[in-house]
């Protein structure tokens, strides 16, 4: 794979290399370009978060930059979305790949908007392929850039191929999770069980369910 000659190359920089070389946290530039890009980045990594709450080899982020070329810092991007599987669970300022036993990840989502669909199409989804990343997606909320505004590829043999949807669906093999538009709104479905993963504001609205339940029975 091509990330892994990346990752064998940065192993050759010693640490003199490097020790000086600054990786910047930000580009000092908005979360989302739009209301729309904002919502929807962030309630991707709310569900993708509560999925993958009990456990602690997988790892959900977004809005990140991801250096993947050791001594490098221009070699990086920020996904949107994006999860890792067999990396620990924590914290992290960026993803240094190096720092991650040259684990890149393994589903890749990009919302777009006017200003990065281009780039969505392009340059991001090339550094994603020659980094093994298994899975893309791309989501356009407004309905105005993409054409369809819900398209997935999955790595095969080194090249994306597209993903064609059945009646659940795009399916996502890393997640086992169907991706579907509900009007403008993406979805995310539990293949196994067909049960939508619930969106932040629907979270909330159960949660304040069962609260008020629990209330109910105390006072009995």
């Amino acid at each position: 794979m091509v990330w892994r000659y990346l990752y064998m190359n940065m192993l050759a920089i010693s640490p003199e290399q490097t020790e000086e070389i600054y990786y910047p946290e930000s580009d000092g530039k908005p979360m989302g370009e739009t209301d729309w890009h904002r919502k929807a980045m962030m309630a991707l990594i709310e569900m993708l978060e509560a999925r993958y709450r009990d456990r602690q080899d997988v790892y959900v982020s977004g809005n990140l930059f991801v250096y993947y070329e050791k001594g490098k810092p221009s070699s990086v991007f920020a996904p949107d979305a994006f999860v890792v599987f067999g990396v620990p669970k924590r914290e992290r300022r960026t993803y240094k790949l190096w720092e991650e036993g040259g684990k890149a990840p393994d589903v890749v989502f990009e919302v777009s908007s006017e200003s990065t669909s281009l780039e969505d199409e392009g340059s991001k989804k090339v550094i994603c392929r020659r980094l093994g990343v298994s899975e893309y997606f791309l989501y356009d909320p407004e309905q105005a850039y993409l054409e369809p505004p819900l398209q997935g590829f999955r790595l095969t043999n080194g090249r994306y191929q597209l993903l064609t949807p059945d009646a659940n669906g795009l399916y996502s093999q890393q997640l086992d999770l169907y991706l579907r538009l509900e009007g403008q709104q993406l979805r995310l479905i539990d293949a196994a069980t067909g049960e939508h993963l619930l969106m932040p504001q629907e979270a909330q609205a159960e949660l304040a369910r069962l609260r008020s339940e629990l209330a109910k029975l105390q006072r009995k």
